[in-house]
Parts: structure tokens; sequence; C-alpha cells
């Protein structure tokens, strides 16, 4: 965003509310496709990008969670859309979802999302802030 570093955090909550956004999308798909035969579960990998990201950038200043988070590549965040399970079927017809474990998915999801935004909006007043005291 700016080269300042001032929006480093909220260049972080934008990706994870991107994640967690395409996360809700793939569940839902899930929940639509509960009853196809032979339909896989998917899902996306974003937590294990994210700390390998933030390692490599912790490689610059590994003692400043400021710089760590400022020297993130955002453009190599990249998460991950993966079948799960495509091995494994809970039912005769090939279908692994299960829509119970998909329901407490989307609501531990929507917790996930809900508290980005929050993050995001605490980010942004305190940005607001340190200008009307300027």
């Amino acid at each position: 965003m700016i080269n300042s570093g001032a929006f480093a955090y909220v260049d972080l909550l934008k990706n994870a509310a991107d994640y967690s956004w395409t996360r809700s999308e793939l569940i839902n798909s899930n929940i639509a496709n509960v009853d196809t035969p032979n339909y896989k579960r998917q899902d996306i990998a974003f937590e294990s990008v994210l700390s390998a990201a933030v390692a490599k950038a912790a490689a610059f200043d590994g003692k400043n969670l400021t710089k760590t988070v400022r020297n993130i590549d955002y453009d190599s965040l990249h998460p991950i859309v993966y079948t799960d399970n495509s091995g494994y079927s809970y039912r005769v017809d090939g279908n692994n979802v299960d829509i119970d474990t998909e329901e407490v998915e989307m609501a531990s999801n929507q917790l996930y999302y809900e508290g980005v935004i929050d993050s995001m909006d605490q980010q942004f007043d305190r940005l607001k802030n340190a200008m009307q005291t300027s």
C-alpha cells in the first residue's frame, strides 16, 4: 500500500479477510454438494502459507514484529485450495462431506472473519487517532 509501513497490519488483515471469504465460498460449495455422488470436500490452507511468509520476513529483523509484518511479501501469499481426504468417503456414494462438520467449520470461519474485520476497524481507528493528534 504505502511505503511508510503504516498500513502493514492492514495489508496482513486484508489477506486474512480474503482467505476467510474464500474459505466461506468453499464451505458453501461443500454444503451445496452434500448429496452429489463422488464429490470430495474442499478446503483452503492459509495459516501454513502465512507462517512461511512471516518466517521469511522475520529473517530480516525477527526482533521487531512491526518490521516483520512490513517485510512480508504479500504478493507471494497464495493460499492453497485442496481436496480434503480425497480417498476417504463417509457414504457408499463416494461423497466425503459431513454436513455437521461443514456447519461447525462455517461458524468457526464466520467468527474468524468477524475478528479480522474488527481488528481492521481497530487499526483504522488507531491510524485516524494518530492523524488527529498530529
